[in-house]
C-alpha cells in the first residue's frame, strides 16, 4: 500500500528475498499523503533483530519449505481428478464427484487477484486453467505444472481452519484409496480426532453424529471405506473439529500497557542496491523468457553451441547484471546449471531422454516406478548432480537401486542418461 508510513517487524525473517520484499511495501511513493506533502520516507520498527541478523548473515538462511493447507488441498484435488479419469472410476457415484473437484479447482483459480504481483507472473497458466474444459483430460505433467505454477497462489479458505485441515486429512485418505495405498498415519489421525469428539458428546451437534462416530471407532467402516464413505465422514464431521480445538487450547485474554524504556534510532548498513537483488532479477527474467532460444535449449536438454554460450553470458552478465554480481551471489556455478535449477527441464524432453527405458525396454513395475521418480526429480530440479538422493524416499519406496536393478548394465545405462542431462547444463 502506498500509504504505509510505519513498517513493523514482529517476527523473525530468515529469507533475504522475503525481507526486502516486506521492506519494499514501504517504498511505494504516495503524492499528497500528509497535509498535501508527498511521502518522502517511512519508519521501520524491528522488534526481532532482523537487521542485525542480515548484517551477520549477508545471504540470509532459507527456512524449510512449508506448504499451506489451501495449497495441499488444491494439489490433492488435482491428483484425485487425475486418478478418477481411469475407466474403473466411471460410475454414477464418482463421475459427479470428479466434476465437483474440478468445479472447486476452477473456482479457486478464478478467485485469484490478477492485479497481484505474484499472480501476474503466472497469468499464462491461470488463463489456461480458468475453465473447466482445461481439466477434462488431465495428464501427470499437468498436475505437476498446476502444483508449481498455481497451487502456491491459492487464497486461504474462509471456513474454520480446523474444518479445512480436516478436509485435507480426508482428501489424503481418498487419494490413498484411489492409489491403492494404506495411509496408516492419516487413519490414526482420523481416529484420534473422532475419539476426541466422542469424549465431548454432550455438545448437541456432536451427539447428532453419534451413529457415524461409533461406526468409525468400533467397526471396519474406515478400513472398508471408499470415496462415498470418506466424503460422508468429511461433510458430516468437518464442522465439528472446532470443538476439539476449544477443548485442547486454553484461551487467555490480556490487556497490557507497554512501557517504552528506551528508543534507539539506527540506519541499516545494508546498501539500497540490495533491493535490486541480482539473483531475484535473474530468476524473474529466466521464468519470464523461457521461450528465448538459449534458455529454451537448456530447458529442452539440447546441447549449447559456443554461440549459445555467448548469448547466455550476455543475458546473465550484461542484460541482468554484471559478471561480478553473478560471481558475488552465485559463485562459480556454471551458467547452464544456474539456469536449469531455476527453470527445470521440460517433461517431454526428460521422457525422451529416458524413452529407451520407459517405452522400449521390458521393465517391471518397480523399475518403471524408479525411472519415473528420476524423471519427476529432474523435471523439477533441472538436473541430478548428486546421485545420493537416490538413496532416499521416494526413490527407495520400492527398494534400493541394487534390489530393483539386478541387471546392473541396465542401471548403468540409466545413469549415463542422467550424466548426459547433467553435462548438457555444465557449460560456461
Amino acid at each position: 500500500m502506498p500509504e504505509i508510513l510505519n513498517l513493523v517487524f514482529f517476527k523473525k525473517v530468515y529469507s533475504k528475498a522475503k525481507f526486502w520484499q516486506m521492506i519494499g511495501r514501504g517504498t511505494r511513493l504516495c503524492p499528497g499523503l500528509i497535509d498535501g506533502e508527498d511521502k518522502k520516507q517511512f519508519y521501520i520498527f524491528d522488534f526481532c533483530g532482523n537487521f542485525e541478523f542480515f548484517r551477520v548473515m549477508k545471504k540470509g538462511r532459507e527456512a524449510p519449505c512449508q506448504t499451506s493447507v489451501q495449497e495441499r488441498i488444491f494439489n490433492l484435488e488435482c491428483e484425485m481428478a487425475f486418478k478418477l479419469q481411469a475407466l474403473e472410476y466411471q460410475t454414477d457415484e464418482l463421475i459427479p464427484f470428479r466434476q465437483s473437484l474440478i468445479d472447486d479447482l476452477v473456482e479457486k483459480i478464478r478467485e485469484l487477484n490478477r492485479d497481484n504481483f505474484a499472480v501476474k507472473q503466472h497469468l499464462k497458466y491461470i488463463d489456461q486453467y480458468a475453465s473447466k474444459e482445461a481439466f477434462r483430460v488431465l495428464t501427470y505433467e499437468k498436475t505437476l505444472l498446476l502444483a508449481d505454477e498455481i497451487a502456491p497462489l491459492i487464497l486461504p479458505y474462509k471456513d474454520e481452519a480446523s474444518a479445512v485441515r480436516f478436509d485435507a486429512l480426508i482428501y489424503g485418505l481418498e487419494l490413498a484409496f484411489l492409489a491403492g495405498n494404506k495411509y496408516k498415519k492419516a487413519t490414526r489421525d482420523l481416529n484420534k480426532k473422532v475419539r476426541a469428539l466422542a469424549d465431548i458428546s454432550t455438545i448437541p451437534e456432536i451427539l447428532e453424529q453419534r451413529e457415524l462416530i461409533q461406526k468409525i471407532l468400533h467397526t471396519d467402516y474406515v478400513k472398508e471405506a471408499g470415496i462415498k464413505e470418506f466424503e460422508n465422514i468429511r461433510t458430516n464431521l468437518r464442522g465439528l473439529m472446532k470443538y476439539i480445538l476449544l477443548d485442547e487450547i486454553t484461551r487467555y485474554d490480556t490487556n497490557f500497557s507497554d512501557k517504552i524504556v528506551d528508543t534507539k534510532w539506527a540506519v541499516s548498513d545494508l546498501d539500497d542496491g540490495a533491493l535490486q537483488n541480482y539473483k531475484a532479477k535473474a530468476e524473474f527474467y529466466l521464468r519470464q523468457h523461457q521461450d528465448e532460444e538459449v534458455i529454451a535449449k537448456l530447458r529442452s536438454n539440447i546441447p549449447l553451441t559456443p554461440e549459445d554460450v555467448k548469448k547466455l553470458e550476455k543475458i546473465l552478465w550484461k542484460d541482468i547484471g554484471s559478471k561480478k554480481e553473478y560471481e558475488k551471489e552465485i559463485g562459480d556455478k556454471p551458467l547452464g546449471v544456474f539456469v536449469r535449477e531455476i527453470i527445470g527441464l521440460d517433461m517431454r524432453s526428460a521422457k525422451e531422454a529416458f524413452a529407451k527405458y520407459l517405452n522400449e525396454t521390458d521393465l517391471d513395475s518397480r523399475q518403471i516406478y524408479f525411472v519415473n521418480r528420476i524423471v519427476e526429480y529432474i523435471v523439477r530440479n533441472g538436473l541430478m548432480p548428486d546421485l545420493s538422493v537416490l538413496q532416499t524416499s521416494p526413490f527407495t519406496d520400492k527398494g534400493s537401486v541394487v534390489e530393483i536393478f539386478t541387471d546392473l548394465s541396465m542401471w548403468n545405462g540409466i545413469r549415463q542418461v542422467i550424466d548426459k542431462i547433467n553435462s548438457n547444463a555444465m557449460i560456461a
